[in-house]
C-alpha cells in the first residue's frame, strides 16, 4: 500500500497513514521532499514501517506507531525530523531520539477546543444516560412517561473535579461553568494562577474525590499518572459520582472500574480513551449500561484535523531545512 512520488534527489519523507488533504498539499507545494506514504486509514505493519523508513530525512507519524530505537536503526542517519500528528508523545523513544539529536514537531493547542467541547459532550451524555435513552426509544422500552425513569445527574449546583488543569483542563472548566457549577476543584503537581479565571480550588486528590459530583481526567501521562485511578481511587468518590476520562487510557484501571460501575461503588462513567484501542467488542465494561465509551475520537472535527495535519507538515518541513518548526517539542 506504498503510494510514491519520484523527485530526482529531493529528501526522503515517509508517511505512516493518510493524513488530512491539508497536510499533503503544503508538503507538495514545498517542493523538498519526495513522499512516500502508507496509503491507508488503517494502521502500517511493522514491517512496513520499518522497510518504508528505510533512508527517510523526515517521518511524519501517529499516535499508534511505536517510534523506537528499531525504526530509528532502520531510518539511518538521514533521519533529521519525526513529525507527529498529535499533542501526545508517549508513543516516542524520546531518550534515544535526543540521543539522536533529531528534532520533534508535534500539534499541541489546536485541538483544545475540540477535546475540550467533546469532553463536555461526554460528560453531558454520560450523567443524563443519552445512550441508554436512545437505545430504549429504538427497542420499545419508551412506554409513558415515568417519575423516575432514566434520571440522571445535572450540573447545576455541582461541584466538578478536574486532575489537570492545563491547556485542555481550563478549556473543560470554561465551557462547564456556565451550566451553574458551584464549586470547581482541581488538583496537580502545581497550583496555577490562571484557575482564578474559573474560580478553581487546588486541593489535593484525596479531597477531590471525595467531594467533586464530576471527576474529569485531562492530565498528561506520566510515571505518576498511570493507572492512578484504581481501586483505591473509585473507593473515595461519591456513589452518584461522575467519572470521565479523555486524557489517556493508561491512567486508568480498567478492571477496577469495571468493578467500581458493576457494584454501584460509583455512579456512571465516560471515557474517550482506552486499553487497548480499539476495546474488543468483549470488554467487560461494554456490557454496562452505566458506561459510555467513544472510539477516541476527541479532536474529531473537519476544521481540528486539517489544521493537525497543516501543522504536522510545517512541522517536518522546518526539521528537514533546518529552519523554526511552528510546535517544536523541547527535550
Amino acid at each position: 500500500m506504498l503510494m510514491q512520488t519520484a523527485a530526482g534527489k529531493l529528501m526522503k519523507v515517509f508517511l505512516t497513514r493518510r493524513i488530512p488533504p491539508e497536510g499533503m498539499k503544503i508538503l507538495s507545494a514545498a517542493g523538498v521532499c519526495e513522499v512516500s506514504q502508507w496509503d491507508s486509514d488503517e494502521p502500517v505493519q511493522r514491517a512496513d514501517l520499518l522497510k518504508g523508513v528505510q533512508g527517510a530525512h523526515g517521518l511524519l507519524c501517529l499516535l499508534s506507531d511505536k517510534i523506537d530505537a528499531e525504526v530509528l536503526d532502520a531510518a539511518g542517519p538521514n533521519l533529521k525530523v519525526i513529525s507527529t500528528l498529535s499533542v501526545g508523545y508517549d508513543h516516542l523513544a524520546i531518550d534515544e531520539i535526543k540521543k539522536r539529536g533529531i528534532r520533534v514537531g508535534y500539534t499541541p493547542d489546536v485541538l483544545t477546543d475540540a477535546t475540550a467541547e467533546l469532553t463536555v459532550a461526554l460528560l453531558l451524555a454520560t450523567a443524563r444516560r443519552l445512550p441508554e435513552g436512545v437505545e430504549e426509544v429504538k427497542n420499545g422500552g419508551w412506554s409513558s412517561w415515568k417519575p423516575l425513569w432514566l434520571c440522571g445527574y445535572g450540573l447545576s449546583g455541582s461541584t466538578v473535579g478536574v486532575i489537570g488543569l492545563g491547556r485542555i483542563g481550563m478549556a473543560i472548566s470554561r465551557r462547564l461553568m456556565p451550566f451553574g457549577v458551584k464549586r470547581l476543584l482541581y488538583s496537580g503537581r502545581t497550583a496555577k494562577d490562571y484557575a482564578a479565571e474559573v474560580n478553581g480550588e487546588y486541593v489535593p486528590l484525596d479531597t477531590l474525590l471525595s467531594e467533586s459530583d464530576f471527576i474529569v481526567v485531562s492530565c498528561s501521562l506520566t510515571p505518576e499518572t498511570q493507572g492512578m485511578c484504581d481501586k483505591a481511587f473509585f473507593s473515595k468518590m461519591k456513589n452518584t459520582g461522575v467519572f470521565v476520562n479523555s486524557s489517556r487510557g493508561t491512567v486508568v484501571n480498567q478492571e477496577d472500574l469495571y468493578e467500581a460501575l458493576s457494584s454501584g461503588q460509583i455512579a456512571a462513567a465516560g471515557l474517550d480513551v482506552t486499553t487497548p484501542e480499539p476495546l474488543p467488542t468483549n470488554h467487560p465494561l461494554l456490557t454496562l449500561k452505566n458506561c459510555v465509551v467513544l472510539p477516541h475520537i476527541g479532536s474529531a472535527t473537519y476544521s481540528t484535523r486539517g489544521i493537525m495535519g497543516a501543522l504536522s507538515a510545517q512541522n517536518l518541513l522546518g526539521g528537514l531545512q533546518g529552519t523554526d518548526m511552528p510546535s517544536e517539542l523541547t527535550f
